[in-house]
């Protein structure tokens, strides 16, 4: 493990965490933390509709294509490492062997903080189980009876990232962060998807308004921030603080 600070992106597909935390992880890996991406799955099956659409497409030529995307965007944003479990897709694979998987992962790189998925999803059911299964493996990671002797897990809040229709996934934020200043790394990341081009406008929107939100709620018009874009995140644990902001 890293003496730097460290963080861990858990993402369903292979161009989840671009779309949802790619502002995230460029801005906290410019501030020097070591920020892991595990991606679950490619996305094969479910979410490379471009790709099955050319002739002699096959499994595995999708496959190859959503990793190297994948591999291009995370080098785009310098993720510090990424990584693939190629569970499958539509569904995941979520049993055993990939939570205990993943649970070895959380304790190796000891993450100040998580990121998953909305809790409800009903337009895919891969992202909302990918957030149960992160908070099963979370709090096997904090157990002394798992595998005792390795360091356990702290109490690393887990920020849940914006589903693509917000409004049909009960989701409300309730942080607000500005990656104004990583914004080209991100739009650069967004652009290596070649395989759902359709949305790279549709999350460059999306920046563009969470941008809108934060101003109003940095002050506003009375000396608020000028955040020209951001990211907006629902956190599931309480904070512990001493004095409030």
């Amino acid at each position: 493990m890293s003496d730097n600070k460290t963080a861990l992106v858990i993402s369903a597909h292979s161009a989840d965490f671009v779309w949802r935390a790619g502002g995230a992880i460029a801005l906290h890996r410019k501030r020097g933390y070591d920020v892991t991406v595990v991606c679950l799955s490619f996305g094969e099956r479910g979410e490379s509709a471009k790709l099955w659409k050319q002739e002699g497409m096959t499994l595995d030529k999708v496959k190859t294509a959503r990793r190297k995307e994948a591999e291009n965007a995370a080098k785009a944003l310098d993720v510090h490492e990424i990584q693939f479990f190629d569970v499958g897709d539509y569904p995941l694979d979520l049993g055993r062997e990939t939570r205990d998987r993943m649970v070895d992962v959380i304790r190796k790189v000891q993450p100040g903080w998580m990121m998953s998925h909305s809790r409800w999803d009903p337009y895919n059911t891969d992202h909302m189980n990918t957030t149960q299964f992160a908070l099963e493996c979370r709090m096997i990671a904090q157990a002394w009876g798992h595998n005792p002797g390795e360091k356990v897990l702290g109490a690393p809040q887990l920020y849940l990232f914006e589903p693509h229709q917000s409004e049909q996934m009960e989701w409300k934020p309730n942080v607000f962060l500005d990656i104004t200043e990583v914004w080209d790394r991100k739009r650069a990341a967004i652009e290596c998807m070649q395989g759902q081009e359709h949305l790279w406008d549709f999350y460059t929107n999306l920046a563009e308004n969470r941008g809108n939100h934060f101003r109003r709620n940095s002050g506003g018009q009375a000396g608020g921030r000028d955040a020209r874009y951001a990211e907006g995140f629902q956190a599931i644990f309480p904070q512990t603080v001493d004095e409030l902001p």
